[in-house]
């Protein structure tokens, strides 16, 4: 960390440190004109931004308009204040978390993951699942003391827990890519109330990932743990056999 930045007055910056510029991007349903140019620029004033200027206007079909503007950013945080929750397990790579598995809790653990409800992207529960992995870490599949079953996209919330009953699974992998109009938060909440509604909420490990996922929401809406953007299989693998093991007493 830079000794000379003042972390309670973090701001910005584009060229040199603290001026503030920042640049950010919208749509607006209005016709494409130097009127929806400076309806841009005047809203980006109201957000706060000083000299905002739209660099990029371009006119995606009738009646809407998408832009680019840069502009200083007046505000600032104090760094030092924020606290965010996060997963609280130690990280350990393939052949530790499988060490750990095989001397810590001496039986295999089964773990199922899927996109669930309307959701079909599956390159974010692939990531953490499939045999080759991503990024240079085995998938969950490719752990030996790890059962991982990958039931794919579009899976109903019922079927997920079925799943998980008949497999005996320690943990529920869920991902949710779609987002639009608050759909995953929906469809997370539902699965928890249906684990509680079977009486298997307490025998099972809930966690969710995707883009617009974080361990905060995760908490929030009843899973365990959450993971977002860049997380892979050692990271997820961590926390589950982590939490296998308290659970043991």
């Amino acid at each position: 960390m830079n000794p000379t930045l003042d972390l309670k007055r973090v701001k910005p910056y584009g060229d040199t440190r603290d001026d503030g510029v920042v640049q950010l991007s919208f749509s607006l349903p209005v016709p494409c004109g130097e009127e929806a140019r400076e309806a841009a620029r005047q809203l980006a004033a109201q957000m706060g931004l000083e000299e905002p200027q739209v660099y990029h206007m371009a006119d995606l079909e009738e009646n809407y308009t998408y832009f680019i503007l840069y502009g200083r950013c007046i505000h600032t945080v104090d760094f030092h204040s924020i606290r965010v929750p996060k997963v609280d397990a130690e990280r350990m790579d393939f052949y530790g978390v499988n060490r750990f598995i095989r001397e810590e809790i001496g039986r295999k653990l089964v773990v199922i993951g899927a996109c669930t409800g309307t959701d079909a992207h599956t390159v974010g529960i692939d990531a953490i699942m499939n045999m080759k992995g991503y990024n240079g870490e085995y998938g969950l599949e490719r752990y030996p003391e790890i059962d991982a079953y990958n039931l794919g996209s579009q899976v109903p919330n019922e079927e997920m827990l079925a799943q998980a009953m008949g497999l005996k699974a320690d943990a529920v992998l869920v991902s949710q890519v779609v987002t639009q109009k608050g759909v995953h938060i929906q469809n997370l909440t539902e699965l928890v109330e249906l684990a509680e509604a079977e009486g298997i909420r307490e025998q099972l490990i809930l966690i969710c990932g995707g883009p617009r996922i974080n361990h905060e929401m995760a908490l929030e809406l009843g899973f365990d743990a959450g993971f977002g953007p860049g997380s892979l299989a050692p990271d997820v693998a961590s926390f589950i056999v982590h939490e296998v093991k308290r659970r043991m007493g």
